[in-house]
């Protein structure tokens, strides 16, 4: 009676959250849960702590790719295997997951709210949540296993144990396409820096989990008779603001550090160059690989600049990856075109944007970069580095950005934080994997939903505010 009574108390709590706070709930779950598989002997070595784990967990679920621990040495392949499948669960979005596990939790909700639940997670319609996910699924499937043959059987030759190689190939294209970072060495994919195919395969890899299924969709239902202008507004955007940053990002990278004659580019030759700042630029789009160490001895100021941009921005909505979304820059740039004109309405393609639109993506920017500042601040101004080690605010800035835009470049600083600075960071990573904007939504769903309720509707006189 007891177990059934809990289980009755467990429904009806859910039923009462919000979609914003039941995510939330069940991100924090898997984390939990998570947490105590990394922790336990059959995983990890003695290394490996509840706090360690713990960390390890919240950027596996929210494909960072920060990380305290060494993957590769303080995990068993029993460890390595459950976290890639945490990589897979948040790469291939939480929020999918949650709401298709809601269909079953909920039962009896009108098409009405059904609907209502796909639009607030931007990624379902009438189509219905179980067939989009289980195409998800399937293009991931194939994806990540193209990626894992091209690997093995090219890519990592020079390992001579096949059981280890197959491994290999398998974990990191899982963690290419989740756009996650993790890697099974502790240099990232330095030892293949003049290996052309395998950076190929980590740039595809990355791009094709960046852009998102719906983009793959659409490009893959159009395959017959393929033209730029068939594809939908929102694909047309992600593949154009894509290609325009990787393009403009290779290149800015590639002048300032060659300028600058900085360590990265050492002992590289022009094409070697070139590779490495197209890899590093894509990677920097919330990826998090690198195939040379990121250290204010080894990269520009200017050169960090480019990449914390980068990272900011991010991928693209219903992607694996982070960041603002490369539709909200968009946006934000057509808004500032229009007013820069002098023109009353935003127009994108020849189409109009409406204002609710712009707003949207006003309040994801204002909120993230406030929400990074604040992060950054509380890194500085408190006593969160272990042995009282100094680092510059650029170092505390890219941190907190690789953390909240899910990118997992490491400058070198998260090992040294204490256990307060790294909860600053799980913070970051958590919130910037499940959004601003669904954050406060619960937030405010569960500070004022009585309020809400009982408001009238009110109609304010308009005033004009000079800017």
């Amino acid at each position: 009676m007891q177990s059934n009574q809990t289980i009755f108390k467990i429904r009806d709590f859910y039923r009462k959250l919000t979609v914003p706070q039941f995510t939330i709930v069940t991100g924090l779950i898997i984390i939990f849960f998570g947490t105590l598989i990394l922790s336990s002997p059959l995983s990890s070595t003695d290394k490996v702590g509840i706090w360690e784990a713990f960390f390890t967990a919240t950027s596996a679920i929210t494909v960072t790719g920060l990380t305290i621990i060494d993957i590769g040495n303080d995990l068993t392949i029993f460890g390595q295997i459950c976290l890639a499948l945490m990589l897979l669960s948040g790469g291939l979005g939480l929020m999918a997951i949650t709401t298709f596990l809601q269909g079953f939790v909920v039962k009896g909700t009108k098409l009405r709210t059904r609907l209502d639940k796909g639009k607030t997670l931007d990624e379902f319609g009438v189509g219905g949540i179980g067939r989009t996910f289980q195409s998800i699924a399937i293009t991931a499937a194939i994806i990540i296993s193209l990626g894992s043959i091209i690997l093995y059987f090219f890519g990592f030759i020079d390992i001579k144990d096949n059981g280890e190689r197959v491994w290999a190939a398998i974990f990191h294209s899982i963690s290419a396409y989740n756009n996650a970072g993790f890697s099974l060495w502790s240099s990232s994919l330095y030892q293949y820096r003049g290996n052309l195919l395998v950076n190929i395969v980590f740039i595809f890899l990355i791009i094709l989990g960046g852009v998102g299924w719906r983009v793959i969709d659409d490009v893959w239902n159009n395959r017959r008779n393929l033209r730029y202008r068939k594809l939908s507004l929102h694909s047309r955007l992600v593949i154009r603001t894509t290609f325009f940053l990787v393009i403009l990002g290779s290149f800015g990278f590639f002048l300032t550090e060659s300028l600058l004659n900085s360590e990265f580019f050492e002992s590289l030759n022009f094409f070697e160059r070139l590779i490495s700042s197209i890899f590093e630029t894509v990677s920097a789009r919330t990826a998090g690989f690198t195939n040379y160490p990121i250290a204010l001895d080894t990269i520009s100021d200017t050169g960090l600049l480019f990449l914390m941009t980068l990272m900011f921005i991010g991928a693209s909505p219903g992607g694996t990856g982070g960041g603002i979304k490369t539709t909200t820059f968009i946006a934000l740039m057509a808004a500032t075109r229009s007013t820069l004109k002098g023109q009353k309405d935003v127009i994108i393609s020849n189409r109009l944007i409406s204002d609710k639109v712009i707003l949207k993506a006003v309040g994801i920017t204002v909120g993230s970069l406030l929400f990074v500042l604040l992060m950054a601040m509380l890194l500085s101004t408190t006593n969160t580095f272990v042995n009282n080690e100094s680092f510059t605010f650029l170092e505390m800035l890219f941190t907190c950005i690789s953390a909240f835009a899910t990118v997992g470049f490491d400058i070198g600083l998260t090992n040294k934080l204490n256990h307060f600075g790294q909860f600053i960071l799980i913070l970051g990573m958590f919130v910037g994997r499940l959004g601003i904007l669904l954050l406060l939504s619960a937030v405010w769903d569960a500070l004022y939903k009585s309020r809400i309720n009982k408001q009238k509707r009110i109609g304010y006189p308009k005033a004009d505010l000079y800017v």
